[in-house]
């Protein structure tokens, strides 16, 4: 209550306070005939005595009166509620303020929605009237909570750790490689700024600076369109250390998270756990595991081997070919027929991956159409392999080993989430399963045309010590000095060792990105001048803080966050700008005809 004229807020009031003269500030959450309405600030609720005596007529007129919303200052004095009218369930339940003087400061007018949290909203007129979604208890909560955590970053970078917090531009130039950024236009004819998609070259560059250890809370910007749960601004804790190796970097963000993880949502045991690329693949179909709970893919393919099974046969002749199976525990207790239809069908149209079902009946014996090719040790052999008991549904896919384990770790997310819909606890909504992703390949082939190669991360990524020789002469078999850090089966964090020498980061651009390294030649210019080895690593402070309030979605963790069409509800932006104030620019709008037609009109 410092620098504020309340002497205190509508949260704090107990029993102690009985018989102290108070102000409180706040929002009318209710009022009740006249007798009394409850107060609502920031901290939470009080209960208001409106009096009903001659003497304080002007007190009963305005508080009567007050449309639910306004906002109102109170005088009083604090009291015990009479017994047995105590309400548990506040933390003020034990007090109420018997009302002498008050003041309505702004009136409401008729609201859009109410202020409730359980009041069911549409999310576009929550972001048209973002001002007052604020004001719900949940989206309070969220926010504060957000603020401690990055308080706590702050003190543990910058103050245990000596880290420098730095603010790096956000108008600079197109960046080669990852997503697609925003542009804008300067005074000079033909170029454009870009907005940054991280402060990845700056931050390298402050390596080379000498500052040794950077952090900053940065604002960042991809030119996505709409993705449903992304953001065309987003928030990131960016780190860069100067010689540091990847062990180092997990560790620094390990005891980062646990400094700043909120005391209300338990502890997290440290280290994390590590698992290679190729591991998640193989066992979770994604470079991104849930590992709350099992259902993990098996390989197969040494059962069915020597079986009469034509697509088997098929599948295994092909170079990378696998069988590959996950058992959905109780699946034939919790799941329709339709779901399994629908499993198939996802298989089918994101994969192109048929999909065999084989079910195990409570009395042990198998219902499939494969158990005809089997004979019996052949059965209990894929039992035993699978672990499947009675009730248990198999999925099983035979191709090429990374559709097959993408198909299937599709699947298996799909099957928890129909699991847990028809009452099965799979996951636990309190736990958290922190896991750290390494040895990610250095590039991929590019999706549109996989004869060329693109950067797995970016193309400032170092690859594995191990491989650098193969980066000259096979590098789509180089790893990478790259880590993902996964919570829940979502992606949290992302970071790598980076290269520090320009000429192996020429030959990068050059010759395995095909990329125009004058686009960087300050970067590989600086490198040059004696820089040491580094490397850093990016939280998604915005997705980390929707996991721990268990938000449905992002934008319940920002303030004013966009809608899935990047659009501004609230202050509608996008928005036309004239004529005359694109002419500095050197721009003119092209409109698609319809758009022609729609103005003229």
């Amino acid at each position: 209550n410092s620098f504020v004229t309340r002497t205190n807020t509508c949260g704090e009031l107990r029993s102690a306070h009985v018989g102290q003269k108070v102000t409180l500030y706040g929002w009318v959450q209710y009022q009740r005939q006249g007798l009394f309405l409850v107060l609502r600030d920031f901290q939470g609720l009080t209960q208001i005595i409106i009096p009903q005596d001659e003497a304080h007529s002007h007190v009963k007129e305005v508080l009567s009166n007050a449309p639910v919303e306004s906002v109102v200052r109170v005088t009083g004095i604090v009291s015990p509620r009479p017994p047995g009218q105590e309400n548990p369930k506040m933390p003020t339940g034990d007090v109420e303020v018997k009302a002498e003087t008050a003041e309505i400061l702004n009136s409401c007018k008729k609201l859009p929605f109410e202020i409730k949290d359980f009041i069911k909203k549409s999310e576009a007129l929550r972001m048209q009237y973002r001002y007052l979604d604020l004001r719900s208890s949940q989206l309070q909560s969220n926010l504060r909570l957000r603020s401690r955590m990055v308080m706590r970053m702050r003190e543990y970078l910058c103050n245990l750790h000596g880290f420098v917090d730095v603010e790096t531009p956000t108008l600079f130039k197109r960046t080669p490689g990852g997503a697609k950024e925003f542009l804008v236009p300067s005074r000079e004819a033909g170029k454009f700024y870009s907005l940054p998609q991280s402060p990845q070259q700056f931050k390298q560059l402050l390596m080379v600076g000498g500052l040794d250890r950077y952090f900053q809370v940065a604002r960042c910007y991809r030119d996505e369109g709409s993705r449903p749960d992304r953001q065309p601004e987003f928030t990131q804790i960016d780190i860069e250390m100067s010689f540091v190796d990847q062990a180092g970097i997990q560790r620094l963000i390990e005891g980062l998270l646990q400094h700043s993880w909120p005391e209300e949502r338990g502890s997290i045991v440290t280290p994390f756990p590590s698992m290679t690329y190729k591991e998640a693949l193989a066992e979770y179909g994604t470079d991104k595991p849930d590992t709350r709970f099992g259902m993990k893919i098996v390989d197969i393919s040494d059962v069915l081997r020597g079986s009469d099974i034509h697509f088997v046969q098929n599948a295994l002749s092909y170079p990378h070919g696998s069988i590959r199976a996950i058992c959905i525990p109780q699946g034939v207790r919790y799941l329709k027929n339709k779901d399994l239809e629908s499993l198939k069908e996802s298989a089918k149209s994101q994969f192109n991956q048929e999909i065999m079902e084989i079910i195990r009946r409570p009395d042990g014996s198998l219902k499939s159409l494969l158990t005809k090719f089997l004979d019996e040790k052949k059965q209990s052999e894929l039992i035993q392999a699978l672990n499947v008991q009675g009730d248990d549904v198999v999925l099983l896919a035979a191709g090429e080993h990374e559709q097959v384990c993408s198909a299937l770790g599709t699947l298996r997310l799909l099957s928890a989430n129909l699991l847990e819909a028809a009452g099965l606890a799979l996951r636990d909504p309190t736990a958290f399963h922190f896991l750290w992703v390494v040895d990610f390949p250095l590039f991929l082939p590019k999706a549109e045309n996989p004869t060329e190669l693109e950067s797995a991360h970016h193309p400032f990524t170092a690859p594995h010590p191990a491989d650098v020789n193969l980066l000259y002469s096979d590098p789509t078999k180089v790893r990478s000095q790259h880590y993902d850090l996964v919570l829940n089966g979502n992606e949290v964090g992302g970071g790598s060792i980076r290269i520090h020498s320009a000429e192996q980061q020429r030959f990068v651009l050059e010759k395995v990105l095909k990329e125009d390294s004058e686009v960087l030649s300050h970067l590989l210019e600086a490198l040059e001048f004696g820089a040491p080895p580094h490397g850093g690593i990016a939280l998604g402070l915005d997705r980390l803080i929707s996991l721990i309030v268990d938000a449905p979605s992002i934008r319940d963790v920002i303030a004013f966050p966009k809608s899935f069409r990047g659009r501004d509800l609230m202050g509608n932006a996008p928005d036309y700008v004239t004529p005359e104030e694109l002419e500095p620019y050197h721009i003119q709008v092209s409109w698609p005809l319809e758009e022609k037609e729609a103005k003229k009109n």
